[in-house]
């Protein structure tokens, strides 16, 4: 067991790098990519971060909005559309029923014109006697 005491101030500091395998030693070495840490030292990190928090909201809203407003007129236009079928199908229910009376008048009156020939017939037969 060792009773090294561990100076903290000297055990944050990163290992010193050495010569690189690659051979580009004139190459500086690269951070590794991290997308969500947006942190530069000339602006404070909660501060862009409640810009950018801000600025998802602002976009959100709008963006809410726009596909509140397309329903709306997609609703419309439904309803328009709804609105000219129905009265299509009104006119040709309306036709078909209209066409249907003309036959049964038709029908009716050949009844009552043969209706009449027989009485015509009768009235005659009874005048002869």
């Amino acid at each position: 067991m060792s009773t090294d005491l561990i100076d903290p101030t000297t055990a944050s500091v990163p290992a010193v790098v050495g010569i690189r395998k690659s051979g580009k030693q004139w190459k500086h070495p690269k951070a590794p990519f991290k997308p969500g840490s947006t942190t530069t030292s000339t602006a404070p990190s909660a501060k862009k971060q409640s810009k950018t928090y801000l600025a998802r909201q602002s976009l959100r809203l709008q963006s809410s909005l726009t596909k509140l407003k397309e329903k709306e007129l997609k609703a419309e236009k439904e309803a328009e559309r709804n609105a000219r079928i129905q009265s299509i199908k009104d006119k040709r229910a309306a036709k078909e029923e209209k066409e249907r009376y003309e036959k049964l008048a038709v029908k009716m009156h050949a009844k009552r014109v043969e209706r009449l020939k027989r009485r015509e017939k009768r009235n005659k037969l009874l005048k002869e006697r």
